[in-house]
């Protein structure tokens, strides 16, 4: 038995950054950066909403303020705690 998480899009920062293109975010999403290396990934706008996203938004803010060094939105946590709480979105 499979799943697949339709919600989610990802990509590598390193394939991002290594790209002369830039990557375009679809209309309904937006980008974030997540875990110590920084992955990539494409979330629906809807997901803002969600009370265990905002608690995401809220350890953001309290970590990096609204000056993020990346430029983008960084959520500071593992992947694997992103992914279960993005699983449970879906």
């Amino acid at each position: 038995m499979g799943f697949r998480l339709s919600g989610i899009k990802k990509a590598s920062f390193a394939a991002y950054q290594a790209s002369s293109k830039a990557v375009d975010v679809p209309k309904g999403y937006l980008a974030v950066y997540v875990g110590e290396k920084m992955k990539w990934f494409v979330i629906p706008v809807s997901y803002l909403n969600r009370p265990s996203f905002q608690n995401l938004l809220s350890q953001a803010e309290e970590q990096f303020g609204y000056n993020h060094p990346k430029g983008g939105l960084i959520i500071p946590c593992s992947e694997d705690v992103f992914n279960s709480i993005t699983f449970c979105l879906n």
